[in-house]
């Protein structure tokens, strides 16, 4: 008889956990992020480096500098021809007023100096890229080159992360699909994080991530999972990597 009674009390426990499972709204996922790589548009050596991982920056703030001594000559060049370049086509604009030279010649002279000009120009922009600003406020998650490092062409020197980039990936079944939409609010949780923590859905996934050869039956079909990404509305209290617990609000029963 004893027996029996523990075998009638797990199967009501069984029972019991299996409806709070299917009630259970919660699921577990983690903190990601998009990043911003920001990089020269020229290989070069690091001369100076102005932040630190974990720095938080402002827009526009000073993130490093690459040698600039090939930029600073070419430069000098531009000037010096865009002198020359300038005499030429004032000695030809007074020679076709004095009847002494072509109209040809002065159009020659006035192209030449436009040349010099953007050349000019060109080599300006040249040297100002070799002083790399912060494109967006946020904190430093990664440098990748120091200080006398020479950095390869299109890579990043340092990677930022703008509060607004921080966002939650989890994932649910097929059946709560129906139940959830863009915009919504869910609770967040984690270890040691304040509490009320809320966050809103902004991504859906359309296909499922991980989904059987061929499906068969519909136990196979509980399978399916599709992706879901949320936006904290505190993202300074999250930090990237961290585990979650997201919790969808109750869908609403249609009358």
């Amino acid at each position: 008889m004893r027996t029996k009674g523990y075998t009638w009390l797990a199967l009501i426990a069984f029972i019991l956990t299996a409806c709070g499972e299917a009630n259970n709204r919660t699921y577990q996922g983690w903190v990601e992020a998009d990043l911003i790589f920001v990089s020269p548009h020229e290989a070069g050596r690091v001369k100076t480096l102005s932040v630190r991982e974990g720095d938080t920056v402002a827009t526009s703030a000073p993130l490093f500098t690459l040698d600039d001594e090939l930029q600073q000559a070419e430069l000098r060049e531009s000037e010096a021809a865009l002198t020359n370049a300038r005499k030429d086509f004032e000695r030809a604009g007074a020679l076709v007023k004095a009847s002494a030279g072509t109209q040809k010649a002065f159009e020659d002279a006035e192209a030449a100096l436009r040349t010099a000009e953007a050349k000019l120009s060109s080599s300006q922009t040249r040297l100002a890229r070799r002083s790399v600003a912060s494109p967006t406020a946020g904190t430093v998650q990664k440098v990748y080159f120091r200080e006398g490092e020479i950095m390869p062409a299109g890579r990043p020197v340092v990677a930022l992360l703008p509060p607004e980039n921080l966002k939650l990936r989890f994932f649910v079944p097929e059946a709560v699909l129906p139940t959830i939409s863009l915009g919504e609010t869910a609770g967040v949780g984690c270890d040691g994080c304040p509490a009320n923590l809320t966050a809103r859905i902004s991504f859906i996934a359309r296909t499922a991530e991980f989904t059987p050869p061929v499906i068969y039956s519909l136990e196979e079909r509980s399978k399916l999972v599709f992706l879901v990404e949320a936006r904290p509305q505190r993202p300074e209290a999250l930090r990237v990597g961290q585990p979650v617990s997201v919790t969808l609000s109750a869908p609403e029963r249609k009358r």
